[in-house]
């Protein structure tokens, strides 16, 4: 909580790698093949642990790469925050559903 006296959000990875290609059941991450479906979520599960408002949107990577995932974490009863920026990056074009 310390650090959301200085900082109005944070912005934080929320996949550990760019998106998979749709019907993609596994990935390597450290060279050890994984399930994607249990594992691509591995950063967004401590911030929902803890009951930090957080958004998960897609960044859009460069032209012709898949996007990568992340997270804007709030303060506890800071949605309005979170779904601020999430917008802002959707409107900019940063984070898109489009971004692929």
């Amino acid at each position: 909580m310390e650090v959301f006296r200085d900082v109005d959000v944070i912005l934080a990875p929320a996949t550990p790698r760019t998106a998979p290609k749709l019907g993609q059941v596994t990935m390597t991450l450290n060279g050890i093949e994984m399930p994607v479906r249990a594992n691509l979520g591995l950063f967004t599960q401590p911030i929902s642990a803890i009951g930090l408002p957080a958004v998960a949107a897609p960044w859009a990577g460069r032209r012709g790469k898949m996007p990568i995932g992340v997270q804007i974490i709030a303060a506890p009863w800071r949605e309005d925050l979170v779904l601020r920026v999430a917008g802002h990056l959707e409107k900019t074009g940063i984070a898109s559903s489009n971004a692929v």
